[in-house]
């Protein structure tokens, strides 16, 4: 509870004002003060110490003040203060209805918009509704800031590497082994696809091959020779042959043809241009065997092998083996990339050089045969290397040719699968497995765990959102029928022209709000309206804030902790008709027992003097915010010289004259006499007395009623009503000039003032 103001500085128009200290605070305190002195800065201390709101007070900051404000409240438990621009602790137990509990609560002046609405809802759900209701907007808040660092995340993920791929389908990829492999496959196979016109059109290998060196039937020829002519002999016919010069073998071959012709009619054979006798030649015998077919057919022999291997391994046999191997290296560039094929380091320039080696070697020696094809020989150690190391190029490509030529086989699947392949789908196959390799990089694998792990507390969230709505649907399911029931009983009790309608509550994405109907004869009016009937144009400004007081005495009557509350009060006449100004001041009072502290103010003396009089003396206190020069300030306020009205005083003149009979007050109290005798009239016969109605002719209506035989005064009292009035009418300027110095004798004046007295006690 508070127990002062100790301390307003620098705020509204509080200067620095400490008389506050002085006055206590009970559990009623009444706070008077005309429009303009500060009864509303008080109000938004307060709501600024309830809600923690620093800017109610430093708003208010005072003009022309060099420091900001300064305020200390004196509680049981020592003080809270604020200073700096904050307070030392709030204290959510004060509760203030004011025009600002209107406007955030109700309306601002007629409309009623969505933040109303979203207030109202967290009235009516109170502290535990509230906290639920917290809890709630907690999780959804999370969950907008889970949506947010997802999408940074998200972002953060390259979209090149994911392709067509959402984020989720992304990192939802899983491993998979051989990935490098999968993927050339998958290139390999959109390859042939997009290519299939040209691979149906495309040859596949073939075989490329060496020629072989025939070394056994080079040697079988180089190793020939002939039995009757000795290689001595063929040395002497070619020795001779060199001496005849050139052109001389093939006279002597001419010559050995025509010694047959020439020798017919000899004895013997005789040479065919001397036709000497040939018999004692040294050398026709070794002619003969030179010049004979074997000796022939060796030669020739030799002469074929020699063909023969520049026809196999010479002329444009090496060209042709280039372009073959070429061809190959371009069949394999095309190939590879559709299939596997092997790699060729094919060197067909050392090719060329070991094949020209070998096959010079080879005809060197058959030409050395050529010239002595009556020795035997055979190819030397250095040829048959030459032919070994050509035979290694061969046999490489060989090998080569195998393996290519191998492949045939997968070239023709693949010229197969080309022809019926769907493009389409072979890339979308290509792109799920790049988007698997990237998925799973050091790199991108770290940013979809980052991005997976907030999705993953995302979802928690939500569970833990889904649970909150549950626990606060369960609890509005309870609380809105009864803040319906009770908000209606409020407005009964204030006389109310209407009721409230289908109060409940509502979820949008800015929040929970509440909503309700205005029921009006019966029929609902909407809040909002579109030229037809709504709040707008049905309420008055007294039915507004009537409303507004049902909803704040609604929630207090929901809120469990209502015995700890410190209720302040503002204002709560404006605009109240007067017929609701009773139901309030009784409903205040109900409330008094049932809280902490009630602090109460307002402009209206008469409504704060009706709390006065029904409260407990001990309990209630009353303080007053007085002008002081420019500014305001605390004073004690005297409640009973406001509450008490001019017939009170006037009684209480006429009793103190006969204690006193103070000289200096005789006139005042005879004055008194007439205004008292007119109030108990009317009180004790307003039918017949009614305002404006004079004492005289009421005497004339006793009289004639009296006589008709339906008094209203017995004849007694209308005698001693005449006799009080004659003497009154002596001191008013309406029954006589001279009033002001009628002669005024204090027995006689005594006398009448305890007549007057005597009468107006009268039952």
């Amino acid at each position: 509870m508070f127990e002062r103001i100790s301390l307003l500085r620098n705020i509204g128009q509080f200067d620095s004002v400490s008389a506050g200290a002085q006055i206590p605070l009970t559990p009623l305190s009444l706070i008077y003060a005309e429009n303009g002195r500060g009864k509303t800065t008080l109000a938004s201390i307060l709501r600024s110490l309830s809600t923690g709101d620093t800017r109610l007070v430093s708003e208010r900051h005072r003009l022309g003040a060099a420091h900001p404000p300064h305020i200390v409240l004196t509680m049981g438990g020592g003080q809270v203060i604020f200073q700096n621009g904050a307070w030392t602790a709030p204290l959510a137990r004060v509760v203030v209805f004011d025009d600002a509990f209107v406007a955030a609560n109700v309306c601002s002046g007629i409309e009623i918009e969505a933040a109303h609405r979203q207030n109202l809802h967290e009235l009516i759900l109170g502290a535990q509704g509230v906290a639920l209701n917290t809890a709630l907007r907690d999780h959804v808040g999370r969950i907008e800031e889970h949506n947010r660092e997802l999408r940074v995340r998200q972002d953060a993920i390259p979209a090149v590497a994911r392709g067509a791929l959402s984020v989720d389908a992304f990192c939802a990829l899983p491993v998979e082994d051989q990935i490098e492999a999968k993927i050339a496959e998958a290139e390999r196979l959109l390859s042939a696809a997009r290519a299939a016109d040209t691979i149906r059109q495309q040859a596949p290998f073939v075989a490329l091959s060496l020629p072989a060196f025939d070394v056994a039937a080079i040697n079988d020829v180089m190793g020939r020779t002939l039995a009757d002519l000795e290689a001595e002999a063929g040395a002497r016919v070619r020795e001779h042959l060199r001496k005849l010069g050139k052109g001389g073998e093939g006279w002597v071959g001419d010559g050995m043809a025509r010694i047959a012709g020439a020798s017919e009619g000899h004895d013997g054979e005789v040479c065919p241009f001397c036709a000497q006798d040939l018999e004692g030649s040294p050398l026709i015998r070794h002619y003969q065997a030179y010049f004979s077919a074997a000796y022939e057919a060796l030669k020739a022999a030799i002469t074929t092998v020699g063909q023969g291997i520049n026809t196999q391994h010479g002329g444009d046999i090496p060209s042709a083996f280039e372009r073959a191997v070429r061809v190959a290296f371009q069949t394999r560039e095309f190939w590879r990339a559709f299939t596997d094929v092997p790699n060729m380091d094919v060197d067909t320039a050392a090719i060329a050089r070991a094949w020209n080696a070998a096959r010079d070697a080879v005809l060197t020696e058959l030409r050395a045969k050529a010239a002595s094809p009556l020795e035997g020989a055979s190819l030397s150690p250095d040829a048959l290397a030459k032919i070994d190391a050509f035979n290694a190029c061969r046999d490489a490509i060989a090998d080569l040719s195998a393996q290519l030529v191998a492949r045939n086989g997968q070239i023709a699947i693949v010229k197969e699968q080309a022809a019926g392949a769907n493009v389409a789908a072979l890339a979308g196959d290509l792109a799920r497995l790049t988007a698997v390799q990237a998925r799973h990089t050091a790199e991108i694998a770290a940013l979809c765990g980052q991005y997976l792990a907030e999705k993953a507390a995302k979802s928690a969230t939500e569970r833990l959102r889904d649970q909150a709505r549950a626990a606060l649907d369960q609890y509005r399911q309870n609380i809105f029928p009864a803040y319906e029931a009770a908000i209606n009983v409020y407005l009964q009790r204030f006389n109310a022209g209407f009721r409230l309608g289908s109060v409940a509550s509502v979820n949008n994405r800015g929040g929970s709000s509440a909503t309700y109907n205005v029921v009006i004869n019966n029929m609902p009016v909407a809040l909002t309206g579109d030229g037809g009937p709504s709040f707008r144009n049905t309420l008055s400004a007294g039915d507004r804030n009537t409303l507004a007081l049902a909803f704040f005495f609604a929630s207090l009557e929901q809120d469990p902790d209502l015995a700890q509350k410190i209720v302040v009060i503002d204002d709560p006449m404006t605009s109240l008709d007067e017929h609701r100004s009773l139901t309030t001041v009784q409903e205040m009072r109900r409330l008094l027992g049932r809280v902490s502290q009630m602090i109460v103010l307002s402009h209206s003396k008469p409504f704060l003097c009706a709390l006065w009089e029904g409260a407990d003396a001990v309990t209630r206190s009353a303080m007053r915010i007085a002008r002081n020069g420019a500014g305001s300030t605390l004073a004690v306020w005297d409640v009973r010289q406001d509450c008490i009205t001019e017939h009170d005083r006037r009684h209480e003149l006429v009793r103190d004259y006969l204690v006193a009979g103070d000289p200096a007050r005789e006139r005042a109290v005879a004055a008194a006499l007439r205004p008292i005798l007119e109030a108990f009239i009317r009180v004790a016969y307003p039918a017949v007395f009614p305002p404006g109605f004079l004492l005289g002719p009421f005497i004339g209506l006793c009289q004639q009623r009296a006589g008709a035989g339906a008094p209203i005064l017995n004849a007694q009292d209308t005698v001693e009503l005449r006799a009080l009035l004659d003497y009154a009418n002596r001191f008013h300027h309406d029954t006589n000039a001279a009033w002001e110095t009628a002669a005024i004798n204090d027995q006689e004046l005594s006398h009448f003032c305890e007549r007057t007295l005597a009468f107006a006690q009268r039952t």
